[in-house]
């Protein structure tokens, strides 16, 4: 007797250190966010040069790489004019009790240099060749996340950010995709004509205002081996509270801050991951594409393609995703990856021409695949509107409090989606209205969908680019000139992201062991 209960409580023993063992693996970033905090990684003097259009030619850097592993090394590139010794503070962001980052490392006493400006190469390309300043080899304890580096000059104080994410292998829940393929698009560094949206006949007209753009095969090339600085689109920020950051702290905190706010279970990835990984998809339960994330690669279709064939639910968090196709190539020293210009729309055929004659200013370039058939709408413009329910009885709007005819007022915008693809499995309609744009209505509504994976799994497409907008006002946060007004989180948006998550996450989906 005295044996079999010396047993059962060796098993029961067993049972509680694999049941905390397996807690401890599911609530990573639980414990990460129980951390002490900090809101020393927000900028507190910053200076730009407007006729550069918001350059900080003081100190400004970039990285090596956007997404790095434990045990990888990250270089980190970065001038000071006039020459002068600065300091480097590394930080993950996440929630932390509201504070929004923890300090992970200081470099108190770098020496800085006057890094050149590059040459202008092949297609207009702009690619720095600097020296670095810090070669990290990124800790096996860092956790997934999006890391700002915290640059500031000895001799005026003078501060801007470089960005990069920590990736891993584990299983997940939830993969949050950053957008950085949108932030260098539109980075015009080093003043105000080097985007993808520019060409030789064809650019801006600097700080007040543009003359005509063009996307397509005719457009610039990009490096990724630039700061990023000025953005030539005016929907994104010009604020120099976040130079250097990309869009992050535009469009894609909100999103990463109330996820870890509420404990998920998430991992973080790039776009260059998504691109080169198409494997490593299939380690979560539900992916989160998310803000301003117009460019991809047609590896990134093909792999979301594959991965929600295999069961992984899918979130478009965005409106606007998959309008512009961009191939990847390598810098002229060869790394892969490095460089991107645009060559083409993920639009079919039909809806391309009339998407053409309603954005004529050089969206003529070839069409496919077809980004609908993905996400279960594409990009139909850029306007704005009331996010107005239209199937109150559909569990995503459980405990809104939402009718028919219900709306979450302009929150529409500044891309919107529309083109609903009915004919996909399960396919419904959620929220459908007009939209305006300079006053005037356009033709096609924007529409909210979700329809059914092949394993039982789901794929939602929210029609707006400010959907991060109604989860959350981290620390930090600078709310896109294109909203409008400044405004408190939105209860039935987060009430629906819960909603959401909550069916991702009870999924029947197995997540495969990754080594």
């Amino acid at each position: 007797m005295r044996k079999q209960l010396h047993t059962t409580l060796l098993l029961l023993i067993v049972a509680i250190s694999f049941a905390a063992a397996q807690s401890d693996r599911q609530n990573l970033i639980q414990l990460e966010n129980a951390k002490p905090g900090t809101r020393d990684w927000l900028l507190t003097r910053t200076r730009v040069n407007p006729e550069s259009l918001w350059r900080c030619r003081w100190i400004e850097g970039y990285c090596s790489q956007m997404s790095v592993q434990a045990g990888e090394t990250l270089k980190i590139m970065v001038s000071t004019n006039p020459v002068s010794e600065f300091s480097l503070e590394i930080f993950r962001t996440g929630y932390y009790g509201g504070r929004g980052g923890r300090l992970m490392k200081s470099y108190e006493s770098l020496q800085g240099r006057i890094q050149p400006e590059p040459a202008i190469g092949e297609n207009r390309l702009r690619e720095c060749h600097w020296e670095p300043s810090v070669e990290l080899e990124i800790p096996d304890d860092w956790l997934s996340g999006v890391y700002l580096g915290k640059l500031t000059e000895k001799q005026t104080g003078v501060q801007s950010y470089v960005i990069f994410v920590v990736r891993d292998d584990r299983p997940c829940d939830l993969l949050y995709q950053t957008n950085e393929l949108a932030w260098h698009g539109y980075n015009s560094w080093p003043d105000d004509r080097w985007s993808v949206y520019h060409n030789d006949e064809n650019e801006y007209g600097g700080p007040n205002g543009r003359k005509k753009w063009t996307v397509g095969a005719d457009g610039g090339s990009v490096s990724f081996d630039r700061p990023y600085a000025s953005f030539c689109e005016p929907h994104n920020s010009n604020n120099p509270a976040a130079q250097g950051s990309g869009e992050f702290l535009l469009w894609e905190f909100p999103l990463s801050y109330w996820l870890e706010q509420h404990g998920y279970d998430v991992s973080y990835i790039a776009n260059i991951d998504t691109h080169r990984d198409g494997k490593g998809l299939l380690r979560s339960k539900g992916f989160l594409a998310q803000g301003h994330d117009t460019y991809y690669s047609r590896e990134m279709y093909a792999n979301l393609m594959a991965a929600r064939d295999a069961g992984v639910n899918t979130a478009f968090l965005s409106a606007g995703s998959m309008t512009h196709r961009v191939p990847l190539t390598p810098s002229t020293g060869g790394q892969p990856h490095r460089t991107m210009r645009t060559d083409g729309h993920f639009l079919d055929p039909e809806l391309a021409q009339r998407y053409y004659e309603t954005f004529p200013r050089g969206f003529k370039s070839p069409a496919g695949p077809d980004a609908k058939l993905l996400m279960g709408g594409h990009m139909a413009g850029i306007a704005h509107g009331d996010w107005t329910c239209i199937n109150p009885d559909h569990w995503l709007f459980k405990g809104t409090g939402m009718k028919a005819g219900e709306s979450i007022e302009d929150f529409v915008g500044w891309h919107y989606n529309g083109y609903p693809a009915i004919d996909l499995p399960g396919f419904q309609t959620l929220a459908k209205g007009r939209v305006v744009a300079k006053g005037k209505e356009m033709e096609i509504p924007y529409v909210a969908t979700i329809y059914n994976g092949p394993k039982g799994n789901l794929v939602f497409n929210a029609a707006t680019v400010w959907w991060n907008q109604g989860l959350s006002v981290p620390p930090g946060h600078v709310q896109p000139p294109a909203y409008g007004k400044d405004r408190a989180p939105e209860p039935r948006v987060q009430r629906m992201t819960e909603n959401l998550l909550k069916r991702f996450l009870s999924s029947k989906k197995t997540i495969p062991d990754v080594q």
